[in-house]
């Protein structure tokens, strides 16, 4: 670590009248009004499930608490990654904060991938679209909002990681960095294809065993593409080309990041319980 990190405040800015950073006091505001709005379509949802229409849907049989608790525990250790990442480039550590950013990103895109497979089974197994039910009118837009702030993260994060990686004094950097743009791309659709492909084998096949052949027989060439771009980004794109211009002087914009994320992280806390674990209460 290098000695101007310890001249380097991460919490507090003196020359802000606030003494807080600008960067991470907009952030706060930002998420203050998200708030409201997610108050609003969860106080939405709730006050429908208190009087649901007569004939409507029954959520105990559409939904599926196994793959949403299971989504649910991969976002909340996507939030300890963040905070690893968080803490990695306060103390100077580009490459510690690097791999838990990457981290943070692939379980973003496992969380996007069960949503994306729980979305597509409700509507063509249950019959719940947006249209014909109240319940799946607030239960996408509730869920559907949140899932597009994940996804808007996952693409900030890979910004992020892709710019950690820029050297001053390398005059190709616009280019290599646009490959690395391209092999991040390819590697989180890949895992999104991967992780879609895994889920609907363990609901269809009767044995975990015959789930886990199913899987592999049927998303090799996609296992292996994957593989190949996660290969390419920690051992090609990740080699040192000099010094970077990516160190603890930049920890307050990981750190809104964090800030972003965990907020994420905890309305979807909220709407699992509210949505989901309300329903099997007595």
């Amino acid at each position: 670590m290098s000695s101007h990190a310890a001249t380097i405040d991460h919490h507090h800015d003196p020359s802000t009248s606030t003494g807080i950073p600008n960067k991470k006091l907009l952030m706060w505001t930002f998420l203050a009004s998200d708030c409201m709005f997610f108050g609003a379509l969860i106080s939405t949802h709730l006050i429908y499930r208190l009087h649901p229409p007569a004939g409507g849907l029954d959520p105990k049989v559409v939904f599926s608490p196994e793959l949403t608790s299971f989504s649910t525990f991969i976002l909340l250790m996507s939030s300890l990654m963040m905070a690893l990442a968080v803490t990695a480039i306060q103390k100077g550590n580009v490459k510690s904060c690097r791999w838990s950013l990457l981290t943070t990103i692939f379980f973003g895109m496992i969380f996007l991938g069960c949503q994306v497979y729980e979305f597509d089974h409700f509507v063509k197994d249950k019959n719940m679209t947006l249209s014909n039910s109240l319940l799946g009118t607030t239960f996408y837009t509730l869920t559907g909002t949140h899932g597009c702030h994940v996804a808007i993260g996952v693409l900030w994060l890979g910004l992020m990681y892709v710019r950690s990686f820029k050297v001053a004094s390398d005059k190709s950097w616009f280019g290599q960095q646009l490959l690395h743009v391209v092999a991040l791309l390819i590697a989180l659709l890949g895992s999104l294809k991967v992780t879609l492909g895994l889920v609907h084998a363990l609901q269809v096949e009767p044995t975990f065993g015959a789930a886990v052949g199913a899987f592999f027989t049927h998303e090799f060439i996609y296992i292996a593409i994957t593989l190949v771009a996660y290969g390419l980004l920690a051992f090609y794109f990740a080699r040192p080309r000099g010094t970077v211009q990516f160190n603890e002087a930049n920890a307050i914009d990981v750190e809104s990041m964090g800030l972003y994320w965990h907020f994420v992280d905890i309305v979807w806390i909220i709407i699992f319980t509210a949505v989901y674990l309300l329903e099997y209460l007595p």
